[in-house]
């Protein structure tokens, strides 16, 4: 059995943010022919269930970089936290640096998850994180936090560096950026990489082969498991040196076009 685990936003996702026919074609035949398909996101799980084309695949999610693994019947597998006393000295950190934050909990985002914010301008959402009681989110009956993202605008990158400097000794943090505006923390055993190795031990499977599909740096953990790594053309330059293949764009079917040149025997 092979096992292809694939990212969403900027991978399997085009610039509309939907599974092309082509992409959708080619998950179809994979599992046909008897692998282990998974989709491998930063997403939360409420995000990506609404794709349209992800409501007829039965397969493995796992959302959160890792955080968060549920079965191909949607059933919760395992979870990985953040405790209040870590999550504060977090928001502490990123907070002075003067970057905004998004909490991903098992009770929803907040103020909002990532890709709501597409359709807004920057204005907005500075507005919406100036507004934001984030001590409301431990009111919460039973609230787990999964995931604390720092969100900057496009011409103030360098406020992620700061982010990434001030946390670099935190060994008990998974720290990666999906975006070059963004840095997205979670616990150390967050990880899209060590969530296919989890994945295979939970179910007893045994994957011959492992291909892992992605643009974004948070992808880097999963390309560091896998047998072949696969950047998307759109991915930037340090994620692509890191694969062992630059595919097509995801406007381009770049994840059903690497299929198709790595494993000839896929037909659609």
């Amino acid at each position: 059995m092979k096992c292809f685990s694939i990212d969403l936003d900027g991978t399997l996702l085009n610039s509309q943010h939907e599974i092309s026919h082509e992409n959708l074609s080619v998950l179809h035949e994979l599992k046909k022919q008897g692998h282990e398909v998974i989709l491998n996101t930063g997403r939360a799980f409420p995000d990506v269930i609404k794709i349209k084309a992800v409501e007829e695949l039965q397969v493995p999610i796992f959302c959160v970089n890792g955080a968060v693994l549920y079965s191909d019947k949607r059933e919760l597998m395992y979870e990985a936290t953040i405790d209040e006393k870590t999550f504060k000295e977090i928001f502490a950190a990123v907070n002075a640096l003067d970057v905004g934050i998004l909490v991903y909990t098992n009770q929803g985002g907040f103020p909002s998850t990532l890709p709501p914010l597409h359709k807004l301008s920057w204005n907005e959402i500075e507005e919406m994180f100036r507004q934001f009681d984030y001590d409301s989110i431990f009111k919460l009956e039973n609230v787990k936090i999964y995931k604390l993202i720092g969100l900057v605008n496009h011409d103030e990158t360098e406020k992620i560096d700061r982010v990434k400097e001030a946390l670099s000794e935190r060994s008990d943090l998974s720290i990666a950026s999906s975006f070059p505006n963004n840095i997205e923390i979670t616990s150390s055993e967050a990880h899209k990489g060590k969530a296919i190795l989890r994945y295979q031990k939970m179910k007893q499977l045994t994957f011959e082969e492992i291909y892992a599909f992605g643009d974004g740096g948070n992808d880097i953990a999963q390309f560091e498991i896998a047998t072949t790594s696969v950047a998307m053309g759109n991915a930037p330059k340090e994620v692509k040196e890191k694969a062992d293949f630059v595919t097509k764009t995801n406007d381009e079917n770049g994840f059903a076009y690497a299929v198709k040149e790595l494993l000839k025997a896929v037909s659609v």
